[in-house]
Order: structure tokens, then C-alpha cells, then sequence
């Protein structure tokens, strides 16, 4: 059963800049969210939560940077060549990920409601 509003589970592909980084990913886009913390403001990268059964780096590890701050829970990444931040573990739920949508091949958002997260706020 499909829930309205959200599209068929489905396989993507998505890269960094570059192309060093390369992952796969399976979800079906129930919500996207932004975040208004201090780093998710700077990147402005609209997110899809993924479980991390759900989630395959393909290549790369080596090419990818972490940075924490604040709590230091999550862990936050990108390509040390290129530079783009293409997910992120999640504080709150470790055992996801947050995919940066726009490093994903052949994908358009539109249609698919976005939460605004209020990060800013977390102790």
C-alpha cells in the first residue's frame, strides 16, 4: 500500500562533485527535510532520511573528510577533492543517514513536502 503523497521505494545513485564519492541509496521520498542549525544553513542541502540498511557506499571512503561540532554526535561528510557534502550520519537517529538530494542522478524533488528541522535549537 502506498501512502499518499509518496513515490514507490525505489534505487538511486548519487555522487559527489567530483565523482569520488559515489553511494546507493533505497527510499521512497516520504518527506525531505532543511535544517536551520549553523552547518545546514551554510550547506543549504535539502535532506533525505535513510536507514543505514539502506544505504551503500559504492566508493570513495577514502576520499571523504568528517567534520563534528557542538555535541560532536554527528558525523557530517565530504569529498576532500571536490569539497560537496553528499550525507550525513544523524545525531538524533545514528542508525541514519541524511542524503544530500541534490547529489542524486536523475532525481527531482518536486511534489515531495519538506519539514523545516529546527536544529538551531537542540541542547
Amino acid at each position: 500500500m502506498q501512502i499518499s503523497g509518496s513515490r514507490p521505494m525505489q534505487k538511486y545513485q548519487g555522487s559527489c562533485h567530483c565523482g569520488a564519492v559515489r553511494f546507493e541509496i533505497e527510499t521512497d521520498f516520504p518527506e525531505l527535510t532543511m535544517c536551520d542549525c549553523s552547518i545546514c544553513r551554510r550547506k543549504n542541502a535539502l535532506m533525505v532520511k535513510v536507514h543505514e540498511s539502506k544505504f551503500k557506499l559504492l566508493a570513495g571512503a577514502e576520499s571523504l573528510s568528517e567534520y563534528q561540532f557542538h555535541s560532536n554526535t554527528a558525523h557530517h561528510y565530504f569529498c576532500k577533492t571536490c569539497g560537496i557534502y553528499p550525507f550525513h550520519r544523524k545525531r538524533v537517529t545514528p542508525d541514519n543517514f541524511g542524503i544530500n538530494v541534490y547529489c542524486l542522478e536523475d532525481f527531482d524533488p518536486e511534489g515531495i513536502p519538506v519539514r523545516q528541522a529546527v536544529g538551531a535549537r537542540m541542547p
